[in-house]
This record gives C-alpha cells, sequence and structure tokens, in this order.
C-alpha cells in the first residue's frame, strides 16, 4: 500500500487552493484604493456585465449562496455602488442594479486585469490554457 496519492503536493485540490488565495492576496493592493474587497470585486464584475439581475441570478453566476452573497450586496449598497429593490410583479424576486457610483468606479476598475496579468509570471498563452482548464474543473469536472 503507497500513501503517495495522499501527499499535500500531489493534492489538485491544494494547488488551487493555495494558488487562489495567492491571486486574491496580489488584488489587494489593486482593490484597497477603490475601496473593494476581492468578492465585492467580483460582484461588480458580474454587475457591469449584466446590469438589473435578480439576487438568484447573481448569486448563480458567481457560484455564491445567498448567505455569503447577501452580506455583500449590503456592504455594497452600504457604499452606495448598489441598490437592492423588490420586484413589484413578484416580491419574492429582488433586483440588484449599480448606482451612478457603481458604474463610474468601472473606470477605476479597468486596468485592474492587465495589472494583475503583469505581475504573474505566466505568458499569454499559459493563461489562456490555464483559464480553460479552470472553467473545465468548475463546469465539466465530475470526479467520482
Amino acid at each position: 500500500m503507497s500513501y503517495e496519492s495522499l501527499k499535500l503536493d500531489n493534492q489538485i485540490c491544494f494547488a488551487l487552493y493555495a494558488s487562489s488565495k495567492e491571486i486574491i492576496k496580489k488584488y489587494k493592493p489593486l482593490l484597497d484604493p477603490l475601496g473593494i474587497t476581492y468578492t465585492q470585486y467580483i460582484v461588480l464584475l458580474a454587475l457591469w456585465e449584466e446590469d438589473n439581475i435578480t439576487v438568484k441570478h447573481l448569486g448563480e453566476r458567481l457560484l455564491l449562496d445567498s448567505g455569503t452573497l447577501t452580506p455583500l450586496l449590503k456592504r455594497l449598497e452600504a457604499q452606495n455602488l448598489l441598490k437592492r429593490a423588490r420586484s413589484e410583479a413578484d416580491e419574492r424576486n429582488v433586483y440588484v442594479s449599480l448606482t451612478k457610483e457603481g458604474l463610474e468606479l468601472r473606470d477605476a476598475a479597468v486596468d485592474i486585469p492587465e495589472k494583475l496579468f503583469c505581475s504573474s509570471s505566466l505568458s499569454g498563452e499559459e493563461a489562456i490554457m490555464l483559464h480553460k482548464l479552470l472553467y473545465k474543473v468548475i463546469y465539466d469536472c465530475n470526479i467520482k
């Protein structure tokens, strides 16, 4: 019997976890001047792409449950970057939309992806390949 498969360095999950932590850490100095965290940033990214959507749709898009998403939305609303409103047609639906300030923040954030990429050691080709592989893991991988 071999315990090789139980070594930490042989775990895909650990490599994903550790690299995710390191990448998010690189975002901090880029997001601090905007007054937002990484998770607030991804909420804004989704809304800059598709504004005035339901909280449910936003959670599906970000792969976040409502227990994680609701506090994020409350903080962004307190910063006047977005607003939440119940649907008049169906009160169960809450819509999230950007405020003027939330839309304007996009201009301040536009260079962040390039700055982050430039701070990595990946080539353009490696970054594209990594992106494709990560989305394959997210959406296609059925580990049994």
